[in-house]
């Protein structure tokens, strides 16, 4: 398995000449919906119940980029530099829009969802540059590549502030400034910007599909173990916490649900990795979190329904006896 997986660390994958900066673009634009949707009474919520909020920031922030570090360490054999290091980057990453939607299907507290989806976004500038360049670097010490490998932190940040912050800032400021108008045009502006987003991810698998249909089982085998790892993180923290159990919920799907997007936006960036590097591993990994944290996250919201119907149905029956 090793060896076959050695040979991601090796592939230039066909992205288009101009495909990073569509899939730039249209990332900006995502964060733009975004922050249409962020409103200060979330921060006032969160700091209303600041025990759930600060469980959540540190199981998210903390515990799943230094919890992924130890797991791509511990199975260091098995994985090449490049699949390790997409793994650390997709840990360091903020949540995903998509868990507010879990966490309502869930039946979670869908207020905490949106306080930290909106809080682990605004602080990724910062937070996802320090956790990707520092366990990043960190795993990349103990390779054995020819040429040393280095995350440029100022790289990261800068683009981070170009593609996020300042989407983030003139979404906000519209929302404030414009609270009907953003009301109007937030949801449509996230619904295409996803499915540009999602028919950029179907074309770029199509474009490399003879590398997809060749690695895939591999990819599929180490997202399932680290997006298992990272609901498991939520879960244990929000549990050691003693939350609720709605609040103990969103925690677990904010931990497991990653934007995954940011993470292709930053491997694709030829300041960050450049044009001469091979980033295949990391691609793959990225991509297909992308897809699986859905069906994982929709899978958990089901299995919880379903546990609360069969709860509900037995009580039931010892009152009827």
């Amino acid at each position: 398995m090793y060896e076959q997986l050695q040979q991601l660390d090796h592939i230039r994958l066909n992205f288009g000449n101009n495909g990073s900066l569509v899939l730039n673009i249209v990332l900006a634009f995502i964060m733009f919906g975004v922050a249409l949707g962020i409103k200060p009474i979330q921060f006032k919520t969160a700091f209303m119940h600041p025990k759930a909020v600060i469980t959540g920031m540190i199981s998210q922030m903390i515990l799943l980029p230094a919890s992924t570090f130890l797991f791509v360490s511990l199975f260091h054999s098995y994985l090449t530099l490049t699949v390790a290091l997409g793994a650390i980057l997709v840990a360091a990453c903020p949540g995903g829009n998509i868990s507010n939607f879990i966490s309502s299907l869930s039946r979670g507290n869908v207020e905490l969802s949106v306080s930290l989806t909106a809080i682990s976004t605004i602080t990724a500038i910062i937070v996802t540059a320090l956790n990707f360049t520092f366990w990043g670097n960190l795993y990349a010490e103990t390779s054995d590549l020819v040429r040393p490998l280095t995350i440029p932190l100022g790289e990261v940040f800068k683009t981070l502030v170009l593609i996020l912050g300042i989407p983030l800032v003139l979404g906000v400021f519209t929302s404030m400034k414009f609270p009907e108008f953003s009301k109007k045009i937030s949801k449509p502006i996230q619904r295409i910007s996803i499915l540009i987003f999602s028919i950029m991810v179907v074309v770029a698998f199509a474009a490399n599909s003879e590398y997809f249909v060749k690695y895939i089982r591999y990819i599929f085998i180490i997202v399932l173990l680290q997006n298992t790892l990272a609901f498991l993180v939520g879960y244990v923290a929000a549990t050691t916490a003693r939350l609720n159990d709605r609040d103990r919920r969103t925690v677990t799907i904010e931990t497991g649900i990653q934007n995954s997007g940011m993470a292709l936006m930053l491997i694709f960036n030829p300041a960050i990795f450049p044009p001469d590097m091979a980033v295949g591993g990391m691609a793959f990994v990225a991509a297909w979190w992308g897809v699986w944290h859905i069906i994982a996250g929709l899978s958990l919201a089901a299995f919880w329904n379903g546990k609360r119907f069969r709860e509900y149905n037995s009580l039931k029956l010892r009152r009827r006896r």
